[in-house]
C-alpha cells in the first residue's frame, strides 16, 4: 500500500521579505521531498498607517496577498509545521505570536500533539536574538506536545550558514538569501519530512 504524502504546513511572518523567501524555499524543498504543502502567512496585525509609513514593508505586504492567512484548520490538517519569523527583541514577531494565540482550542483538545515542529528566523545581526527566538518557539511547541525537529549539526551546510543547530537563521540586511542559507533550509526541511514520514509509518 502506498503511504499518503506527509502534510507539511509552512507558516511565516515577514516584514521586509526575508522570511517570505525562507518560507518559499522551505515549501519548495518539502514539495521536492514528496510532501503535500500549505504555505501560509501570519496575518498582519500592525496598523495600516504604520505599514504605509515604510515603503519596503508596504511593498512586501502587497507581495504576499496571494498567500492565504494561516488558520487553526491548517494546523489541524498538517502532520508537521515549519514556522519562520523575524526576531523581535529576542522572540518571535508579534504577528506570529498573535497566530499562535488562536490555537488554544486545538491545544486543549490535543490536536497539535504528536506532530513535528521546526523553526527558522532572521535578524539584522547574528547576535540579535536569533537563537532565543527559535528556542522560545520550541518551548511553545513543547506545550502542544509536538515533536521537535531542529537540524542540529547533521550536515556541513549548518556550519557554512552560521552554525545555528536550532534552525536556519539568516542575518538580514536586505540582501537575497545566500546559497548557504538555501542549502541549510532545504536540509532542515528534508530532515523534517523524512522524520515525519517515519513517524506516520
Amino acid at each position: 500500500m502506498t503511504q499518503p504524502p506527509v502534510k507539511l504546513l509552512v507558516v511565516f511572518s515577514s516584514t521586509y521579505g526575508t522570511n517570505l523567501g525562507m518560507a518559499r524555499e522551505a515549501a519548495h524543498a518539502a514539495e521536492a521531498a514528496g510532501a503535500q504543502v500549505r504555505l501560509r502567512r501570519a496575518a498582519e496585525t500592525a496598523p495600516q498607517s504604520v505599514v504605509d509609513s515604510q515603503e519596503p514593508w508596504k511593498a512586501n505586504l502587497q507581495a504576499m496577498q496571494d498567500i492565504p492567512a494561516a488558520t487553526p484548520d491548517d494546523m489541524e490538517w498538517a502532520d508537521g509545521f515549519v514556522f519562520s519569523t523575524p526576531t523581535r527583541f529576542g522572540g518571535a514577531a508579534s504577528q506570529m505570536r498573535a497566530f499562535i494565540d488562536t490555537l488554544g482550542g486545538l491545544w486543549a483538545n490535543g490536536k497539535l500533539a504528536g506532530k513535528t515542529f521546526s523553526a527558522m528566523t532572521s535578524a539584522q545581526n547574528p547576535n540579535g536574538g536569533q537563537e532565543t527566538t527559535l528556542q522560545t518557539l520550541y518551548v511553545t511547541a513543547m506545550h502542544w506536545g509536538a515533536i521537535l525537529v531542529p537540524p542540529g549539526y547533521t550536515h556541513q551546510h549548518i556550519f557554512a550558514s552560521g552554525g545555528n543547530p536550532y534552525g536556519a537563521s539568516v542575518t538580514a540586511n536586505g540582501q537575497p538569501l545566500s546559497d548557504e542559507d538555501r542549502h541549510t533550509i532545504r536540509h532542515q526541511v528534508n530532515r523534517q519530512v523524512e522524520l515525519t514520514r517515519k513517524l506516520l509509518n
